[in-house]
């Protein structure tokens, strides 16, 4: 069997950061969402994170509809279990 590699582009709008990372457990979404809304005043965000087993559900949060959103397709196109991505503005 070969290894392969694939480059995934990140959407992410103008003006944007993206944030990407790799965690094992489910609370990471609460986590973050603490870490983020505690360090950035007045931040932007939309988390997303993937689970690697059972139905391999993609878990996300955040305090701006279309920044979730954008988390959601981007984290389902890497398809990667225990990935997290978070893209935010300020």
């Amino acid at each position: 069997m070969e290894l392969q590699f694939e480059c995934i582009a990140i959407e992410k709008a103008d003006g944007t950061s993206a944030i990407l990372g790799h965690a094992g457990f489910i609370k990471t979404v609460e986590d973050l969402y603490e870490a983020m809304v505690g360090s950035v005043p007045g931040v932007k965000f939309g988390i997303a994170f993937a689970e690697a087993s059972g139905p391999c559900l993609v878990r996300s949060d955040g305090n701006d509809d279309g920044l979730r959103a954008q988390a959601e397709t981007n984290i389902l196109k890497i398809a990667a279990g225990h990935t997290w991505g978070c893209p935010s503005f300020c």
